[in-house]
């Protein structure tokens, strides 16, 4: 087990550390079939530890911490991992990253990398995750993904796109490159219907805010990113003047198990 300094991506360094808050507020939950794709897919529950790898703020924790797993985090942002402590009291939260995990071999039944893979998809990442399974265990990716099938959305990923710079992300499927990965089965994947329901300016321009790449601009350059959304939120009759909206998202899971 290694113990040196975890190595983040200046974007998620640098964005994730000032706009940790709005992250929280800005994100989207996730829906209630991913609760089966833990328990059927990743073996979660009573007895078992499960890792929750690159937490961030902890949004997705305690979906693990309700199918009764034991279940510890791991996050390299000091900002970051402050919210997921606040926000999820009874979980240990230790600093480490994909590269660097914090914990013994085998020594976990699942991994669980929710909105994250992408920052740390390489090889070294998934031996260090591999050596932390049992064998038999599961790691399961999850991202909750913009429907850009919906014009507005797409025209919301056209304002923000731009501004990406090298940020890894999972529209770019670069990640997808590592598998079938040695030593563990081929991805199985699964797809649900989500929906993030609030205030124009919590779902869709907190939201913005938070996206790693922008939240890591000056703030001259993100202020303009903000201009831009509320001019398109004020165009837009399905969202100009609502209390209420709902911004649509696919929540797409991939699982795989360690051979051995």
């Amino acid at each position: 087990m290694e113990t040196k300094s975890p190595v983040i991506h200046h974007t998620a360094a640098e964005g994730y550390q000032v706009r940790a808050e709005t992250y929280v507020s800005g994100r989207p939950d996730y829906p209630p079939e991913v609760a089966a794709w833990l328990r059927e897919e990743l073996g979660a529950a009573p007895g078992k530890r499960v890792l929750d790898l690159g937490a961030g703020t902890g949004k997705f924790t305690p979906r693990l911490v309700a199918t009764g797993a034991d279940v510890v985090a791991v996050e390299p942002v000091a900002a970051m991992r402050e919210q997921l402590i606040r926000l999820n009291p009874t979980v240990q939260a230790l600093e480490g990253s994909a590269e660097a995990i914090p914990l013994p071999d085998a020594s976990v039944d699942a991994v669980v990398c929710a909105q994250a893979f992408h920052w740390f998809a390489n090889a070294r990442a998934l031996e260090e995750i591999q050596r932390v399974l049992k064998p038999g265990g599961v790691l399961g990716l999850i991202w909750n993904v913009r429907d850009e099938t919906v014009p507005w959305v797409a025209a919301l990923s056209r304002i923000l796109t731009p501004h990406e710079g090298d940020a890894p992300r999972y529209v770019s499927q670069k990640w997808r490159r590592l598998f079938p990965a040695p030593g563990f089965t081929p991805l199985r994947e699964r797809h649900f219907p989500n929906a993030h329901a609030g205030s124009p300016e919590r779902v869709i321009v907190d939201r913005s805010l938070s996206v790693s790449f922008i939240a890591a601009l000056p703030a001259p350059e993100q202020a303009r990113v903000a201009a831009q959304v509320r001019e398109l939120i004020a165009a837009t009759p399905e969202l100009a003047g609502k209390e209420t909206v709902i911004s649509p998202y696919d929540t797409a899971a991939f699982s795989c198990t360690k051979l051995g």
